[in-house]
């Protein structure tokens, strides 16, 4: 890329982005080279790092007291370098208002589309996301460790996470979860995080989401009968958390997605 500014114009910048640069000159021991540190200096604009690109906004003190990702690789670096930032490195990206920061280079696409649908809304977003023939729509909160559909043979709590997918639409609860890997629930719920990244709360949630979404993109079943066969109960209910997900009403989404793939 050849810019055809220099760096003045970030100050009429809406947003900055910045792209992963560990291990390159702008930053070394977590402190910026006073080049950088001066365009940084001041800017209003809402700032966005991809990757590793969130040593430079650490390093500026943007993210001080703030949450904030990185590439899992370079977490350890990154928490050394800046304790008083609250790193989660499990997570795709965070959306911390005028701050926000992805993991790993296809995180930062997630990232980028959940800003456009977050600017432009959500048929805007998919149309960009069927041009760059990516997913419309992945959580932030998803873990980096992208799981495979569980084996229901397999060890730990694959098992589990297998059997709770086939009876989404019914109660499942954290006891009932961990009675079916005959394990006690402290055990299950750390064994759980360890392999998925989350708790079995959030992954039940999660996947009752995705079922969600991809009845409304391939059937016209009414949105009661979708939000009680994903194990929502009420319409109330699927609309609140498929909102908090991708900020969209169910009939709201199905339009827009159908538009979109239309």
């Amino acid at each position: 890329m050849l810019p055809e500014h220099d760096a003045s114009i970030l100050r009429t910048a809406d947003t900055v982005i910045i792209p992963g640069i560990y291990g390159g000159a702008p930053l070394q021991r977590g402190v910026l080279e006073p080049d950088l540190a001066a365009v940084l200096d001041g800017l209003t604009a809402r700032m966005v790092s991809i990757c590793t690109g969130a040593f430079v906004l650490a390093a500026a003190g943007r993210l001080d007291g703030r949450p904030a990702t990185t590439h899992w690789m370079h977490a350890d670096a990154f928490q050394a370098l800046f304790p008083q930032v609250k790193l989660d490195p499990d997570v795709l990206y965070v959306d911390d208002g005028d701050v926000l920061t992805s993991a790993g280079n296809a995180a930062g696409i997630d990232l980028c589309l959940h800003i456009v649908r977050r600017d432009h809304g959500a048929t805007v977003a998919n149309r960009v996301a069927r041009r760059s023939v990516v997913a419309p729509w992945r959580e932030g909160g998803q873990s980096q460790f992208m799981e495979p559909v569980p084996d229901p043979d397999g060890p730990g709590t694959a098992p589990t996470r297998a059997w709770a997918l086939e009876r989404l639409h019914e109660p499942l609860g954290l006891a009932d979860l961990a009675a079916h890997s005959a394990m006690s629930v402290r055990t299950f719920t750390r064994r759980f995080r360890e392999e998925t990244g989350m708790s079995p709360a959030r992954w039940i949630t999660t996947q009752r989401v995705t079922a969600a979404r991809r009845m409304l993109e391939t059937t016209d079943l009414p949105v009661e009968r979708i939000a009680a066969e994903c194990g929502f109960g009420t319409t109330a209910s699927l609309r609140q958390h498929l909102h908090a997900a991708i900020g969209v009403a169910p009939l709201a989404y199905r339009r827009t997605y159908r538009g979109a793939a239309g």
